[in-house]
């Protein structure tokens, strides 16, 4: 569809769990609209189609199971559906309305991330939409296509994940990335480890790259590069 990053679309009638989600979602790298009911999401599916519906079961006047009916019947886009419900009856219902997958409240932001990008993937988007050549913070140069790292004209040695953790944090200069994106950016979802993994890279970073410190630790939610003062 020509966008820098993939849309999702989230039909969720619960303000705290879109104020918990969408900022989550546009630190994953994911543009997001959202619905409160499902007439409303009907209506913006149409005006312009997302890459992919979040779509809570639960919703007012008009439920989940109706709203992927309707999809269905117009458009092919993907599905993820997000209840409460526990019940191998309204999976089975779900799925066979159309839904690509299911995800069951409580459930962990890095477990929705990993499926929103496997569903993608299987669509034919990778969920990664980066823009490409260099990137650019103060006198640090990142050439992601050739995984090449320098501060001023000195160039940096980076393990894999050292880069990723870099890159990450200067795709998203003065925005506080949370250890729960970090570990689903960098590390996956299926990384069953400790997350004080993310502080011992954060340090090996910070090590190599010199003074002065490039990346902010905020206490209680995440790390942050800054774009340096004019």
């Amino acid at each position: 569809m020509g966008r820098e990053r993939p849309e999702i679309l989230f039909v969720e009638d619960e303000p705290g769990i879109v104020e918990f989600l969408v900022p989550g979602l546009g630190y994953a790298g994911f543009a997001t609209r959202v619905a409160g009911d499902g007439p409303t999401a009907l209506r913006m599916a149409e005006d312009r189609e997302p890459d992919l519906v979040v779509l809570d079961l639960m919703l007012p006047g008009m439920d989940g199971f109706a709203v992927c009916r309707s999809l269905r019947e117009r458009s092919d886009v993907p599905v993820i559906m997000l209840t409460a419900r526990d019940q191998v009856g309204d999976r089975v219902r779900g799925l066979e309305m159309g839904a690509d997958d299911y995800v069951t409240k409580p459930f962990h932001f890095r477990e929705l991330t990993a499926r929103i990008r496997a569903v993608l993937r299987r669509h034919g988007q990778s969920g990664e939409m980066r823009a490409p050549g260099p990137l650019q913070l103060g006198d640090i140069t990142l050439e992601p296509e050739l995984r090449l790292a320098r501060r001023g004209d000195r160039d940096i040695e980076l393990t894999r994940r050292e880069f990723e953790l870099l890159d990450l944090l200067m795709r998203n200069p003065d925005r506080v990335m949370s250890r729960a994106v970090i570990l689903d950016r960098v590390w996956g979802a299926d990384f069953m480890g400790d997350d004080n993994i993310i502080e011992v890279y954060v340090r090996y970073l910070r090590s190599k790259l010199g003074e002065p410190n490039p990346i902010t630790t905020v206490r209680g939610a995440g790390y942050v590069m800054r774009r340096p003062q004019a």
